[in-house]
Order: C-alpha cells, then structure tokens, then sequence
C-alpha cells in the first residue's frame, strides 16, 4: 500500500493524524509526548533513543512509528498482562501470526519474564518480539519507564502490553536476530542459581568471586557473558560490580547449569553489523537495537540502515536479550 507510512521520526501531529485514520501502530516515544495521542489501535512504550534513517537520535517531542500493513491483517487484539498472567502470552497468541511484546524496565514483570519465558507453552512455536521500555537518564528522579496501551489510552509501569496480530493465511511472520558478539576463547563460566546477579561463579570449575575475578583480569565489561545454545549465540550484558557488596549484576538472568564465555572484543561495530545484516530489508515490519550498542559503539548520528526503529533496554526475541537487534519480517507466499 502506497500510504504505509516509511520507519522514521513523526511529530505529534503526525502520530496523531495516523491513529485517526485507523491505522495499526507501534510507537515508541518520551512519556508526554504518546500521553497527548488519542485512543486507537496502537501500542506503545517509552524511549528518547531512536536509530533513524539519518541515523542514531535522541528525542524527546518526536515519536517512532511503525506501521503495520492491514492488508496483511485479519485481526488485532491488544491486551495488558501483568505478573499473575504473563505466562498465558504464548497461549493467548495466533496460530498465524505474531504477537509484539512491551515491557517496562525494572519491574517485577520483567524479571518474571526474563527468567520463565523459555518455560512458556507454544514458546518458540509462536513469534513473540518485543522491547523492553527505559528513559532519559535525566529523568530518573521524575519517572519510571511505562508502557501505553492505546486502545483505551492508559499507561502503566508495572504491566506488559502486547499486541496479538493474526496474519491472513498465504502470509506468514519471522523473527530475526542479528546479534555480532561471539564467545571468545577465554575461561568457561557457569553459575550456580539463576538470576540477574551474583557473587560468586565457577571459572573453569572452580568457585570464585566474580567481582575479584573481574578485578584482577582487569575484564572490560561493555563486552558482555556469551552462551552458546545449539549454535545460537544469546547474549547477558554487565549491568555493574558493586565492590562494597563484592556482587556481579546483569541487564539479562543468567541461567544455572548454561556455560558461558566473555565476548570476543568488536573493533568495528558499524563494519560487523553491515556484515550481519540479512538481504530482506522490504519485508522487515519492525526492528529495534539495544542502548548498550548505542552507547559503546557511539552510534549517535552514524547510519545503520535498513533496521530502524527505538533504542531499547532489553530486546525481546521470545526471550529477553541484550546486546542484540532484533527484527520481525512478514512474506507472502
């Protein structure tokens, strides 16, 4: 369709203009900017980080639009879960189709989600994509990430929203993940208890204080732990080291049992990920890249393209991840 709007920046004027003529959106933008759009079918949740087609952005009076073609539609459901039924998203998803996934940084719900996902029913059978929401740094004494759901204009910041998208049936969905960190050839990490941080590890077996160990190897942690399941590389970045406390803490869980290695370090961030990218870029719907890249590989103003879309904290590829772009392809057949 000729009118499908292009993935890039919009004003309010615009954003608004696009919900009033029913179009289906995924938006992402400051709180009071998607708190001044109307009802509709739309989902939302905040970010000020934004890779554009002039490349990485941040603002905060402008909203990402992703538009969702409806002639590839049957049906669209949003519906907010919270940390009672977050594990029905997988059963409550289409047989044909995929469900968006937005969740607010540093709650309940997304602990819950990032350590039991993998258990879900139908996870990995159904597409499930997502983002986790954050803010401006200047704002943390003001707010708390939040999550919009459109259809009645409410937000919250201690639920996730999704939208459930039934596709027609010569249509289908596909996830994508492009991630460029690869396990290096250093010591092997497992630990003993699942979670988003930790004291102690076992470096090659033997039990040590992760801090201490960090320490000593004077390990630059932008580069983040690498587990390596059945070939697909799944990514936990370094969130800090509290030397008082002597505890390790991670943006994503790390999961008892799994083997883990640092990342090889990246010298040219924009040259591997050119390298990475998949030739599909006129059926990727929705994509969004992680502030960690933003920020370590300072992608501020530097193009990435085609793979536009928010600046995340946390992406969702059925399971939460970090350090990733994360994309969601539909095709025709």
């Amino acid at each position: 369709m000729s009118d499908i709007l292009s993935p890039q920046l919009y004003s309010v004027e615009e954003t608004i203009a696009a919900i009033e003529k029913g179009k289906i959106l995924f938006l992402s933008g400051d709180e009071h900017v998607l708190k001044q759009l109307p009802k509709g079918r739309w989902i939302g949740g905040t970010s000020p980080y934004f890779m554009t087609p002039e490349g990485g952005k941040t603002s905060r009076d402008m909203i990402f639009i992703h538009e969702l073609d409806q002639s590839h539609v049957e049906k669209v459901q949003i519906k907010l879960y919270n940390t009672s039924t977050i594990h029905h998203i997988t059963r409550d998803a289409p047989e044909n189709g995929f469900t968006l996934l937005l969740i607010p940084a540093l709650t309940d719900i997304l602990l819950q989600y990032a350590q039991r996902a993998p258990e879900y029913e139908d996870m990995f059978i159904k597409p499930v994509i997502g983002w986790v929401a954050g803010i401006h740094p200047d704002d943390i004494h003001q707010t708390v990430p939040k999550i919009f759901n459109g259809g009645t204009g409410e937000n919250f910041s201690d639920q996730a929203v999704v939208m459930h998208v039934t596709l027609n049936e010569n249509t289908a969905a596909t996830i994508g993940i492009i991630n460029i960190q690869e396990q290096g050839e250093g010591d092997t990490f497992t630990f003993r208890e699942t979670g988003f941080s930790c004291k102690t590890v076992l470096v090659n077996g033997i039990e040590q204080n992760f801090a201490n160990y960090l320490a000593e190897k004077q390990i630059n942690i932008q580069q983040p732990l690498v587990a390596d399941y059945s070939g697909a590389s799944i990514n936990v970045s370094f969130q800090g080291i509290d030397t008082q406390s002597q505890t390790v803490s991670f943006y994503a869980p790390v999961f008892s049992g799994v083997e883990y290695k640092l990342a090889k370090p990246v010298d040219d961030y924009i040259s591997a990920f050119s390298r990475a990218l998949p030739e599909m870029e006129n059926t990727v719907i929705f994509s969004c890249n992680c502030l960690l890249n933003y920020l370590y590989s300072d992608l501020e103003g530097k193009q990435i393209a085609p793979m536009f879309g928010p600046i995340t904290f946390g992406e969702i590829a059925y399971q939460l991840l970090n350090q990733t772009l994360v994309y969601l392809a539909i095709e025709e057949f």
